[in-house]
């Protein structure tokens, strides 16, 4: 999709996301795409979130916690990074696809 500032990712994922529907979602990168978070809308109000990084963890949450937990998420996995990458999913089926890594 396109590289972001990261201090206004958070306000372009919780946009994005809202406005995708069940069962696509989003992946969060770093630059060198070697750590990240997927988000996958489901059905109603859940959202899962799976982070991948310095800690391998998947949980399943509301919309209206997800900022508070995004945002812990990104000061944990890119703590010094000033562009932050986002793809669009349009399923579960994309989410272990190989990316280049630089």
């Amino acid at each position: 999709m396109a590289l972001v500032n990261s201090e206004s990712v958070l306000r372009e994922v919780l946009a994005a996301l809202g406005k995708t529907n069940a069962p696509a979602g989003l992946s969060v990168l770093s630059y060198k795409r070697n750590r990240g978070i997927d988000l996958l809308k489901r059905e109603g109000n859940a959202v899962w979130v799976r982070e991948r990084g310095y800690r391998e963890e998947e949980q399943t949450t509301t919309l209206g916690e997800l900022p508070r937990l995004l945002d812990a998420m990104l000061r944990r996995e890119f703590p010094r990074s000033r562009k932050i990458r986002l793809y669009r999913l349009g399923g579960p089926e994309e989410l272990d696809r190989p990316r280049k890594i630089l």
